[in-house]
């Protein structure tokens, strides 16, 4: 998406009772928020990441609506580099809280170093409120558990590596 096709949003936007919209183009979003009337006539930019082969947007553009636009590069679940073939991972299948242990003060499920069954419960990722077991699926040996007790996942974030067995 060019320069002037942004702009042609703004304006679009702040022409109608609409006050955000968002699109998602190749990979990249791009949401336009149309501020409620401040009285300063400023645009505000929020910006997030950008590549480095991306251009800076113009100077003209800051002043000529109320609008906020915040700019998003797809933010993937990280990925560690898999060194061993014989290394699975354990992936989230849902956003949410990723939990060791089933309450604050019981052992965590597993530790770095133990062995697992198929079947077993690794941990737990909440999910408005409910509490989803992911169990593994395949018999091996925690190698590392890639994210801190009470910390949020992502979709498709590793969890766990897992050495076969």
């Amino acid at each position: 998406m060019d320069l002037k096709e942004i702009k042609q949003l703004m304006k679009m936007l702040e022409q109608s009772d609409i006050s955000e919209i968002e699109i998602e183009e190749e990979g990249k979003k791009l949401r336009i928020t149309k501020n409620f009337p401040s009285g300063n006539g400023e645009v505000h930019f929020v910006s997030a990441p950008v590549p480095a082969a991306a251009q800076p947007m113009p100077q003209q553009m800051v002043a000529e609506a109320p609008l906020s636009v915040q700019s998003e590069v797809p933010t993937e679940a990280p990925v560690p580099a898999v060194k061993q073939d014989n290394l699975v991972e354990v992936r989230s299948p849902m956003v949410g809280t990723f939990y060791r242990a089933p309450s604050p003060d019981a052992d965590p499920y597993v530790e770095v170093g133990q062995n697992v069954a198929v079947g077993q419960t690794l941990c737990i990722v909440e999910a408005m409120k409910l509490m989803n077991e992911i169990e593994s699926e395949v018999s091996g040996k925690i190698a590392e558990i890639l994210v801190e007790n009470a910390q949020p996942v992502e979709y498709n974030q590793v969890l766990f590596l897992i050495e076969k067995s």
